[in-house]
């Protein structure tokens, strides 16, 4: 008997290679994604602006990479002692505001010239509601200002669509090699409300739908994997929400065999072996036995090296020769 139905996404006509660079923006479901390539050691860069979920923050910072926008002092404002600015998460808000422009600035400058190299930006979508600061502008973050100084509305579809149109024509002159994957992000927003969240991320599900052309512009089912195939409270973490260690790991395992090439998971493969390795922890380090298993992963990691030399393999060289 089933107690649940499998899916299995539609292999895209394109596929990411461990050569490539790839840019990911978006909401906290793209942090741990972005630990799965770091470990298998793809060149990744993730969230400079700090976690963003909203469609038209993620577009906007977008625009400020391309644009190599510089962040000004007037810019920013003081909330409990903290420097912020409305387009960033708090993690780059700093005590000092020089410091926080200096950190702002830096992150820009990295991602302008990261994104102009990356052959892939993959953006994660968290959430169709925003929230406009005294009906002015659209903010990234509340920084903890008080909920009365914001309107929270949804965005429309055609809002989304129209904003991402604009970016898609600066990115393509930007960087025309440039490939977009879309994921919806499968952390569910209940402090929005049930239906709201519901609302939110079908208004995310459908504008997006109108903008794959499976040329350049592709779709990774991050939402469906967990809210229709895995389908079960035991997949969240302690509060109902986030999506635990397992959930996360199948969406990795299928986001592998949907959008990775044939030899960049084999390469994968391989580096698993090491990946098991290091984590063994020996009764007996100068035993015989031992001494063979770490020069047998000290072959493997020199074969790979060589193979793949634009790869940073001194952590499992100097673990396999520590003897």
């Amino acid at each position: 008997m089933e107690f649940r139905l499998a899916f299995d996404p539609p292999a895209f006509q394109q596929k990411i290679s461990i050569h490539d660079k790839i840019f990911m923006i978006g909401s906290c479901f793209t942090d741990h994604i972005h630990s799965y390539f770091s470990t298998y050691k793809f060149n990744c860069l993730d969230n400079p602006h700090g976690t963003l979920f909203n469609p038209i923050s993620i577009f906007k910072s977008l625009e400020q990479y391309i644009d190599n926008h510089v962040v000004e002092q007037e810019e920013l404002f003081n909330q409990n002692g903290i420097w912020n600015h409305w387009d960033f998460h708090s993690k780059v808000s700093d005590y000092q505001k020089d410091i926080a422009v200096t950190k702002m600035n830096t992150a820009i400058s990295n991602a302008h010239f990261f994104l102009k190299k990356s052959n892939w930006l993959i953006i994660t979508l968290g959430s169709g509601f925003v929230y406009e600061f005294k009906d002015q502008f659209v903010v990234a973050n509340c920084h903890k200002v008080p909920a009365g100084d914001f309107k929270k509305r949804m965005l429309s579809f055609q809002e989304i669509e129209e904003s991402f149109k604009r970016l898609y024509q600066k990115l393509k002159t930007f960087n025309p090699q440039l490939k977009i994957v879309f994921t919806i992000s499968p952390v569910r927003h209940l402090r929005d409300g049930f239906v709201e969240n519901n609302r939110s991320k079908a208004v995310l599900i459908h504008t997006v739908s109108n903008l794959i052309n499976e040329e350049d512009i592709f779709y990774f089912p991050s939402y469906e994997l967990i809210i229709d195939d895995l389908r079960d409270y035991r997949f969240y973490a302690e509060d109902m929400v986030h999506p635990n260690y397992q959930s996360t790991l199948y969406v990795w395992e299928k986001f592998c065999n949907t959008c990775i090439e044939g030899k960049t998971r084999a390469y994968m493969n391989e580096l698993d072996q090491l990946i098991n390795a290091i984590k063994h922890r020996p009764m007996h380090p100068n035993s015989i036995d031992h001494l063979k298993f770490m020069e047998k992963y000290k072959q493997i990691t020199i074969d790979l090296s060589s193979r793949f030399p634009d790869l940073n393999w001194y952590k499992e060289l100097a673990h396999f020769t520590q003897n």
